[in-house]
């Protein structure tokens, strides 16, 4: 699909230029907000379906402070149950919505693993691609953003779950392919982000690890993004549905802010915004060593 962009909305390339690099440039890392336009997302399918109820979810975002909302049309839900749409059906569910989103004037991220429906997106205003399968599932995906020039955070993702690998070491492997792809499609090395996928192709003890040995991904000198929000894996450790998980997603966010995520991705804005900024003036304070 050949969308044009109209002519009051600025070129992707030019809304998404600069954007990444004042978002990761900050002493706190900068909160990305979930916007879930599914009938069957893990912790709130159908609540923002429609569009009005999207449109107050989003202005509640920004009210609450969030740096980027992160728009998705198709359930990338990392366990089962999750139902392959077409291009054209995740279109129908963002055309009603994506152009109030934009006008909100916070960046917005396109969640989707289909060049057609991240093409149409970027076209309408949003600034960032998020793609779940890493650059690895849709051919046409890297060269797209790399003539968009605009930034992508690149998701680690399994097809299944094997709990006997080292899944840091796969996430390595995985993250070399992805950067190959990129490097051979010309998109911009300072444009990428990576996301060790908390949750996707991991058993909740690896989506621990994950989290445990973030540091070990600086190895590629690139901002990390983490959504750890109401993962399975927080269950794993206090039973709980999705909606009871706000205080294991901080406990969460708050380690891999520490062991250097730049971007949080979480349902729960205003509480995580107030976690990151509480826990940096604490950590700001001297202590005392006498």
């Amino acid at each position: 699909m050949n969308a044009s962009p109209s002519p009051s909305v600025p070129p992707a390339g030019s809304a998404g230029a600069d954007v990444l690099r004042t978002l990761v440039g900050r002493p706190i890392p900068a909160v990305m907000g979930v916007l879930n336009v599914t009938p069957d997302s893990f912790s709130d399918g159908g609540a923002f379906i429609a569009p009005e109820q999207a449109l107050a979810r989003a202005r509640a975002m920004v009210a609450a402070g969030v740096d980027i909302i992160d728009i998705g049309a198709e359930s990338t839900r990392p366990y089962t149950g999750a139902k392959a749409v077409t291009a054209e059906e995740e279109l129908a569910r963002l055309k009603p919505v994506l152009a109030g989103v934009v006008a909100l004037g916070v960046p917005v991220s396109i969640d989707s693993m289909k060049a057609e429906v991240v093409a149409f997106a970027l076209d309408q205003g949003a600034a960032i691609a998020n793609d779940v399968w890493g650059l690895q599932r849709d051919a046409a995906m890297a060269p797209l953003i790399a003539a968009k020039g605009v930034p992508v955070i690149v998701m680690h993702n399994r097809d299944s779950v094997d709990p006997a690998i080292d899944i840091v070491a796969d996430m390595k492997a995985f993250f070399l392919r992805s950067l190959d792809t990129a490097a051979k499609a010309g998109l911009a090395r300072d444009k990428i982000v990576l996301d060790p996928g908390i949750g996707f192709g991991k058993t909740a003890e690896q989506s621990m690890t994950a989290l445990a040995r973030l540091r070990e991904l600086d190895i590629f000198g690139l901002p990390i993004l983490v959504g750890a929000s109401r993962k399975r894996f927080i269950a794993s450790v206090s039973p709980s549905e999705p909606k009871e998980r706000l205080a294991g997603s901080i406990a969460a966010h708050l380690i891999a802010a520490q062991r250097g995520a730049r971007i949080i991705r979480t349902h729960d804005v205003a509480e995580t915004l107030q976690a990151l900024r509480v826990a940096h003036a604490i950590e700001s304070k001297p202590e005392n060593t006498q």
